[in-house]
């Protein structure tokens, strides 16, 4: 089972945009870190390089 979920990093903790499922309890769980900052980013420079395109697609 796995769930992808936010979270907001304040203080040295983790603080879950919602609750995890309670068949998770008691388990412990792998946590992978993705900055979105890096990712919106990646998104706007490939949108701006798209824009720039003089290319109709049909």
């Amino acid at each position: 089972m796995y769930e992808i979920l936010q979270a907001t990093y304040k203080d040295g903790h983790l603080i879950l945009n919602k609750k995890l499922s309670s068949l998770l309890e008691g388990k412990t769980v792998n946590v992978i870190v993705l900055d979105t900052d890096e990712i919106e980013t990646k998104k706007k420079r490939f949108l701006d390089f798209i824009s720039k395109l003089n290319t109709r697609l049909t």
